[in-house]
């Protein structure tokens, strides 16, 4: 520890200096030590002022220094290494962005509506961005301190244990905006399966409410994020979404139908990820 290091140095220093600083014991003794009393019996010795110990303390290694840098991290906040998109909240130590989904496995077809989407919007004047994973959001994203995770996993676990599994089903796309209007999202909506996916807001809501966090949306318009680009595209991407919408209806082995199979349900906060698997 840091402590320990400079603490030796200090004491190490303190006896060297003592040891230049100590009286010769075969030297003459001083006029102090020969003063007489008053009677003529020898005066009570004064106490030496003991040597003052300068503590020299060395200096901390740039190594432990680059341990611990500022809260603000310019390389975590700058867009550009993020590909244009911009933090919801600021970033700080000890924070942990946290949010309950259902994942999505892709498929072969999928991979394939995808790449026509994409080359259809860019006929239109939107270059979109494939998501990096691909879920169905059941709560808001929100802030966890670290010592809160522990905790809020155990409540989650608790009330999502009595959960069934579920199916739902997806065919309609949708464009979305973030509320910071920061980015557009290219989205395909959930058409069968609400009732069951309410129920299980509900159940994360509680524990939301627990931890006074914000809960879910009041109308949740439950879908899985296909794709997005910076900024508010909303009109462009309205502009040709009849024609995304036919790339996906008019397929030769009939219309695409994203499923997902709700056999767990999973939290992501920070770099964790938490798995809450449903009863039969």
């Amino acid at each position: 520890m840091l402590v320990g290091y400079s603490s030796s140095s200090e004491e190490e220093n303190q006896e060297e200096h003592q040891e230049e600083t100590a009286p010769n014991k075969d030297a003459s003794p001083t006029r102090e030590e020969e003063e007489e009393g008053e009677d003529g019996c020898p005066a009570r010795k004064k106490p030496r002022a003991e040597p003052q110990v300068t503590k020299t303390r060395l200096p901390v290694p740039g190594s432990l220094m680059s341990m611990f840098p500022d809260d603000d991290d310019p390389e975590t906040e700058d867009s550009s290494l993020h590909g244009g998109r911009i933090r919801s909240f600021r970033h700080e130590r000890g924070n942990w962005a946290t949010y309950v989904y259902l994942p999505y496995h892709p498929e072969e077809e999928f991979e394939e509506v995808l790449e026509e989407l994409f080359s259809a919007a860019s006929d239109g004047g939107v270059d979109l961005t494939q998501q990096e994973e691909f879920h169905l959001s059941l709560s808001q994203t929100v802030v966890l301190r670290h010592h809160w995770i522990q905790p809020f996993i155990q409540s989650l676990r608790a009330d999502l244990a009595h959960c069934k599994k579920f199916v739902c089903s997806a065919r309609k796309l949708k464009v979305y905006c973030n509320a910071e209007k920061t980015r557009t999202f290219l989205g395909i909506e959930v058409c069968s399966g609400q009732t069951q996916l309410l129920d299980v807001v509900r159940v994360v809501d509680r524990t939301m409410t627990e931890f006074r966090l914000d809960t879910f949306y009041k109308e949740p318009s439950f879908h899985v994020s296909l794709a997005w680009c910076v900024g508010d595209m909303r009109e462009k991407m309205d502009g040709c979404i009849q024609k995304l919408q036919c790339l996906v209806d008019e397929r030769e082995e009939g219309p695409f139908e994203l499923r997902l199979d709700g056999v767990e349900l999973r939290c992501r906060t920070g770099n964790k990820t938490f798995r809450f698997p449903l009863e039969p």
